[in-house]
């Protein structure tokens, strides 16, 4: 049976009691009847012969709503590991970025290429750029990725932050530490900082896109007038449930640390956590259940109405990162300009495409692909798009053929050197604006 076969067996063998529903739930769950303790999270003598471990992604001090730890129950400690040594990075990149200088003008990419046989997806990482700085824990990365090959006794850690993977094309089987979660396109999953995984294959490739986020974790935007209810709904986001591997073999161990791959081979997995409580956890989540809040007058409302979640920064309702989704929904706003409006924004926008086209942009803006629009850099509809809907039969219309999202964030994004001298960066892309004209009559 190959790899891929295994891998989407396994996915298929996974029920509703395969996952723990809810976002910042105290979860706990357990693969050994028996290997959870009760009543204390440290005991003298851990259950069945297991060792008892906190996996802290907060200080112990932060406040209790953004705590981040779990109690995890392992056959072996994490402590038991020879030593790590450099590797290399590959297309993988970490603020700050200071390969180049930011760059104002608006910036449009079509897919990655086709991978080497063989690239797995660590390999098949590429940074497209990013801000901040990843020892001071504040900024962001956008990652793309492009892999043919499962992870085989190879697995990742990262300390410099979480990642929230987007795929695009292909499925994936993520197996962390704290159990299974399979991602699908049009689903998003989180890696918390310093949780392990690896990444197996359930189609022939993989493609699609990741923001690694060094600042607060990402949490649900507050609703404000909203009311209680609406956007992401917590009960939609799945956890794992306890699943561990016991197999005394060497496996590869990758560390992401301050920006660099570090690399160690272990004589066992590391993924061998038989039961597990706590905060600290991977998820998955199905974009198609985002409750999409509009108008039903007039006018668009701004944007972060389609908020999936957001890193709060040290100034309120200043992101140090959002992630947003266009999702399907009706257009039924009177005497309005329906696609995205004309815009200079403070905040800089990431922008990649899931499936479908983008009502924004009738054409150069493909699945797998992504557009940069850098601080108060003008951007919006392309002529094409202007023209259409400005004579437009304002009857209600239902967008359900594409699927686009946005990274956000407060800084501008500063491309690698990679980036900005790839081949599939397209140029001319400021031609979409060409040929609005003047319809100015005094």
């Amino acid at each position: 049976m190959s790899g891929i076969e295994q891998a989407r067996k396994t996915v298929e063998g996974l029920t509703d009691g395969s996952f723990s529903p809810g976002f910042g739930n105290e979860h706990s769950s357990e693969a050994e009847p028996g290997a959870l303790p009760h009543g204390r999270n440290s005991p003298q003598r851990a259950p069945l012969g297991l060792y008892a471990e906190q996996l802290s992604g907060s200080a112990f001090t932060e406040p209790r709503a953004r705590n981040h730890r779990s109690w995890l129950y392992r056959i072996r400690p994490s402590a038991a590991h020879p030593a790590f040594v450099r590797t290399d990075n590959g297309g993988l990149r970490t603020a700050p970025f200071t390969e180049t200088v930011p760059d104002p003008n608006r910036l449009r990419w079509n897919p990655l290429p086709e991978p080497a046989p063989g690239t797995d997806w660590l390999a098949g990482l590429w940074t497209l750029g990013g801000n901040g700085d990843a020892t001071q824990r504040t900024g962001m990365a956008v990652h793309l990725y492009h892999a043919n090959a499962a992870m085989t006794d190879r697995v990742f850690g990262n300390a410099d932050g979480e990642l929230l993977i987007v795929p695009e094309r292909g499925g994936l089987l993520l197996v962390t530490e704290l159990g299974l979660l399979p991602a699908r396109p049009g689903e998003v999953a989180l890696i918390p900082r310093g949780v392990r995984f690896r990444v197996e294959l359930l189609d022939a490739s993989a493609r699609g896109y990741v923001c690694e986020n060094y600042g607060q974790p990402f949490e649900l935007p507050e609703l404000g007038p909203i009311g209680a209810n609406g956007l992401a709904n917590p009960r939609d986001f799945l956890a794992p449930v306890a699943a561990y591997e016991d197999g005394d073999r060497p496996v590869e161990v990758v560390n992401k640390f301050c920006g660099n791959l570090w690399t160690a081979t272990y004589d066992h997995s590391p993924l061998d956590v038989v039961a597990w409580h706590g905060t600290h956890v991977p998820y998955v989540y199905d974009l198609r259940r985002f409750n999409v809040i509009g108008t039903i007058s007039y006018d668009h409302p701004d944007p972060s109405i389609f908020t999936v979640l957001t890193s709060p920064s040290d100034t309120p309702g200043l992101a140090g990162v959002d992630f947003v989704v266009f999702a399907p929904r009706w257009l039924v706003g009177e005497d309005t300009f329906r696609p995205p409006y004309f815009h200079r924004n403070v905040m800089s926008e990431y922008m990649g495409l899931i499936e479908g086209a983008y009502d924004a942009k009738a054409e150069g803006f493909v699945p797998g692909g992504g557009s940069l629009h850098n601080m108060m850099s003008a951007h919006g509809p392309d002529r094409e798009t202007f023209d259409r809907a400005s004579a437009a039969e304002l009857k209600p219309q239902r967008i359900d053929d594409g699927l686009a999202f946005m990274f956000e964030t407060r800084w501008p994004v500063t491309a690698t050197a990679q980036a900005a001298g790839a081949a599939h960066l397209q140029k001319g892309y400021d031609n979409v604006w060409q040929g609005l004209e003047r319809h100015f009559r005094p």
